[in-house]
C-alpha cells in the first residue's frame, strides 16, 4: 500500500511550506513517527514526522515551496523493514559531462532594441539602480529581458587586488516574512522612540543575596527577565492605551497582558509570548522564559507558542547593544528594548557615584499613544525597576520569590 504523505497545516493563515532539509534519502526506510523533513513557514521551522513504517520516495527537493495539503512523499507501507542495519540508499552515477554542440559564431548587429530594457526588467534595474546600457541582452535584438535584469549585478567598484569573492543563498520563509513584518511596521505605523535609564543596583543587590537560594529552590535563575516582565505589566495596567492594537477604525484594549520575548533561535528572530503574565511570580515568568527559550533554541517552538501577544519586549543586552530603537511587533503598538549594563558615574544626592546603569527605549505607535502616556509608561517601568521590593514584591521579598 502506498500511503501520499501531504504536507499538514502548521497555522491557520500560513498557505505554504518551505522544505528547509531533507532528514533522510530516497529510497530509507522510515519508521512511524520518525522525523523526516524540517519545513519552514512564515512563522517557526517545524519537523515533519512519517505517518507510517515503510520505504519513503520522497517528491519535493530542498528549498521547494509546496502549498499546505500537498504531496512531498510516499511511503511504502507494504516493504518490509530491512535486516540489519539501514535500508540500502540508491546511489546516483555519475554523469558523464555531455558534450555541448559548436556554437555558430555570434554575428553582431545593433538595431534600436538594442541596450533598450523590457518594462519588467526596467523595474528591475532602477530597484537595483543600474542603467539599462551597461547590461548586455539576450533578448531579440540584443533588448535586455526581466532575466537579464535578474541577473545583473551592480559595479563594485574597479578591483585594486586582494580576494573578492561572494556567495548566494536562498533566504528562509521565516527570515523572508519577519523582512515582510519590519517593512509593514515601518511603513504602516507612526513609530516614535523614547528613551530613559535605569539604575539596576537595587535589581543586583536582591540578585546578590538570593540568587542562589532561588536556583537551589525553584531549579532556574533569577534573571533580569522576571523584572521587566512584572514592571512591564504594572505599567500596562497604568497606561492601557499602550497594551492596545488598531483594528480598522477602533482600538481594541486588552484587559489580560500576553507578554512576547524576542529571542534569537538557529533559523533567526522569533517572538514566543508568555501568556497571562499577570499571573505569574518571578519564578512563573523565569520558567517560562527558559522554557521558550530551550524550544526555540531547539527548533521545537510551534506556531501557536508565538502567536499573538499584547507587547513585546527584546533584549539587545545580551549582545552588546548600548542603545537602539526597536521596531514595533505589529499588530501590536509597543516594544520595550533592554541594553547592556555599563558602570556609569551618576549623581545621587549631590555626590558622584558609579552605579550599574541600562538605558532603554520604548518605540511605540503615536496613533493610539500619546507622548504623554509613552513616557509615563516608561518612567513606570523604571519606577518599578529601582525599587522593586516595594512595588514589585509588596515590601515581602521571601514571599515574593516563594522561598
Amino acid at each position: 500500500m502506498i500511503l501520499e504523505m501531504k504536507v499538514p497545516s502548521p497555522g491557520e493563515s500560513i498557505k505554504e511550506v518551505e522544505i528547509a532539509t531533507w532528514l533522510v534519502q530516497d529510497g530509507d526506510y522510515v519508521e512511524k513517527d520518525q522525523a523526516i523533513a524540517e519545513v519552514d513557514s512564515d512563522k517557526a521551522t517545524l519537523e515533519l514526522p512519517a505517518e507510517a513504517s515503510g520505504i519513503i520516495t520522497l517528491k519535493a527537493e530542498e528549498g521547494d515551496a509546496v502549498a499546505v495539503g500537498s504531496v512531498v512523499c510516499l511511503i511504502d507501507t507494504s516493504a518490509e523493514k530491512p535486516a540489519g542495519t539501514e535500508a540500502p540508499k540508491q546511489e546516483k552515477k555519475a554523469e558523464a559531462p555531455k558534450a555541448e554542440a559548436p556554437k555558430a559564431a555570434a554575428v553582431e548587429t545593433k538595431t534600436y532594441a538594442t541596450g533598450t530594457a523590457s518594462p519588467a526588467a526596467k523595474k528591475i534595474l532602477a530597484e537595483k539602480g543600474m542603467d539599462a546600457s551597461t547590461i548586455s541582452g539576450t533578448g531579440k535584438d540584443g533588448r535586455v529581458t526581466k532575466d537579464d535584469a535578474v541577473k545583473a549585478v551592480p559595479s563594485m567598484g574597479t578591483p585594486t587586488g586582494g580576494t573578492r569573492g561572494s556567495s548566494r543563498s536562498k533566504m528562509s520563509m521565516l527570515r523572508r516574512k519577519v523582512a515582510e513584518r519590519l517593512v509593514e511596521a515601518k511603513n504602516t505605523t507612526a513609530m516614535l522612540t523614547t528613551f530613559n535609564e535605569v539604575d539596576m543596583s537595587p535589581i543586583f543587590a536582591l540578585r546578590d543575596e538570593y540568587k542562589e537560594t532561588f536556583k537551589s529552590r525553584h531549579n532556574v535563575g533569577l534573571g533580569f527577565m522576571s523584572f521587566f516582565t512584572l514592571a512591564v505589566v504594572r505599567a500596562l495596567k497604568m497606561y492601557p492605551a499602550v497594551n492596545s492594537m488598531i483594528d480598522g477604525n477602533e482600538m481594541v484594549t486588552y484587559e489580560f497582558y500576553d507578554i512576547s520575548i524576542a529571542v534569537s533561535g538557529p533559523k533567526g528572530l522569533m517572538v514566543p509570548v508568555i501568556r497571562n503574565a499577570e499571573n505569574l511570580s518571578f519564578r512563573g515568568v523565569e520558567n517560562e522564559v527558559k522554557r521558550l527559550a530551550i524550544r526555540a533554541r531547539d527548533g521545537q517552538i510551534t506556531v501557536d507558542e508565538m502567536t499573538g501577544g499584547t507587547f513585546t519586549i527584546t533584549n539587545g543586552g545580551v549582545f552588546g547593544s548600548m542603545l537602539s530603537t526597536p521596531i514595533i511587533n505589529p499588530p501590536q503598538s509597543g516594544i520595550l528594548g533592554m541594553h547592556n549594563i555599563v558602570e556609569r558615574p551618576v549623581a545621587v544626592n549631590g555626590k558622584v557615584e558609579i552605579r550599574p546603569i541600562m538605558y532603554v527605549a520604548l518605540s511605540y505607535d503615536h496613533r493610539i499613544i500619546d507622548g504623554k502616556e509613552s513616557v509615563g509608561f516608561l518612567v513606570a517601568v523604571k519606577e518599578a525597576l529601582e525599587n522593586p521590593v516595594e512595588l514589585l514584591m509588596n515590601n515581602d521579598i521571601k514571599k515574593a520569590l516563594e522561598l
